[in-house]
């Protein structure tokens, strides 16, 4: 897409989800019913945003990363639940990755399938193939049919949203596996619970060029939303600044609350650039890609977080209620600053590259 389409997409997705309660889906959602959200996923699939990330001779769209940031970004605006940088953005950049280079299983005596005929082509069961599971699965993923969620220790040791997901994978130590969910956990984020992956069916072995992609892309995408949701922040306060009033005027005219509203806008456009950057660097595979991704991971967080606290500050008491919408956003960006690595992790990864260090991507 061209900066206008890009727009344009933008535009139709903001308007989609704004016509439509999302915050009464994310309520259902955490509370275990997840046909309200799941029905939003199938809508957004109608729009092509499921298949952007997936390429087209898998029946996606194969567009760029710029293009998943533009979505992603309006996704956290308006905190849709589920596992959106999972599913749109890692998952499938992880699955064409093994169907393109024909990775695969050595071990097929691990899975009882020896003696089928796959150690004669090469293939694991789901790894590859024109018509494998791989395939199918990218298909379902560009239709809007499946959701998809891993987990890959370190960085991500949870696969989040298991429950809404058709598929969990599990990325570790250079292996893919088609994951055995263990206990699950609740999150900060009500609307989002964190499942115990364990390795099952293996899918591919010396995978972990394609994790490490899959593992960046993920973070753009909650980068992404973690400026979407920035945003959201930020104008919630700005509304009840400009009505709540204190000793005659509207809190909105004090000083010391335009300065932090103002500091608020200027880290949130302060990150866009770095986020766009990263995005392009993975497109065109960039040496710099991972520390883009990792500088614009740390940005968007940092906006993010701030626009949180500010969003708190200004909105009083009332701003700590479950009752209130804004709490919706605040849990998901506490949710997702540490998600897809950690700030510390991010900037040890930019002091790394920036001073030659080089090391592990």
């Amino acid at each position: 897409m061209g900066g206008s389409e890009r727009d344009q997409f933008a535009a139709a997705v903001h308007d989609l989800l704004s016509g439509a309660d999302v915050p009464a889906a994310a309520r259902r959602w955490a509370d275990g019913d997840l046909a309200p959200g799941l029905a939003l996923w199938r809508r957004l699939a109608g729009l092509g945003v499921s298949a952007l990330a997936v390429p087209e001779k898998w029946g996606g769209l194969g567009a760029s990363p710029l293009d998943l940031v533009v979505a992603c970004e309006e996704l956290g605006h308006h905190a849709l639940p589920g596992p959106v940088a999972e599913s749109l953005a890692a998952v499938p950049a992880l699955l064409a990755v093994l169907a393109d280079t024909g990775l695969a299983d050595t071990g097929l005596a691990d899975t009882g399938l020896a003696d089928t005929g796959l150690a004669d082509t090469g293939l694991a069961p789901g790894a590859c193939g024109e018509r494998g599971l791989g395939g199918e699965w990218l298909a379902g993923l560009a239709a809007g049919d499946l959701i998809a969620t891993l987990a890959m220790p370190p960085r991500l040791p949870f696969a989040a949203d298991a429950g809404a997901a058709g598929l969990v994978l599990l990325a570790e130590d250079g292996a893919v596996y088609r994951a055995r969910l263990g206990a699950m956990h609740r999150s900060v984020d009500p609307a989002r619970s964190l499942s115990e992956a364990r390795g099952g069916e293996v899918l591919a072995r010396d995978a972990a060029e394609a994790a490490a992609r899959a593992l960046d892309l993920g973070a753009l995408a909650c980068s992404a939303q973690l400026l979407g949701a920035g945003r959201a922040l930020l104008e919630a306060s700005v509304r009840h600044a400009s009505v709540r009033a204190q000793f005659g005027r509207p809190v909105g005219a004090f000083q010391a609350v335009k300065h932090k509203l103002a500091d608020v806008a200027i880290g949130l456009e302060f990150a866009r650039p770095l986020l766009d950057a990263a995005a392009t660097a993975l497109g065109d595979d960039a040496a710099t890609a991972g520390r883009d991704v990792s500088a614009a991971k740390v940005a968007c967080a940092d906006a993010a977080y701030r626009a949180a606290r500010a969003a708190l500050q200004v909105h009083g008491a009332i701003g700590y209620t479950a009752e209130l919408d804004l709490s919706l956003w605040l849990a998901k960006v506490r949710a997702l600053v540490p998600a897809w690595g950690s700030q510390a992790e991010h900037r040890t990864r930019v002091m790394r590259e920036l001073s030659g260090q080089g090391g592990p991507r």
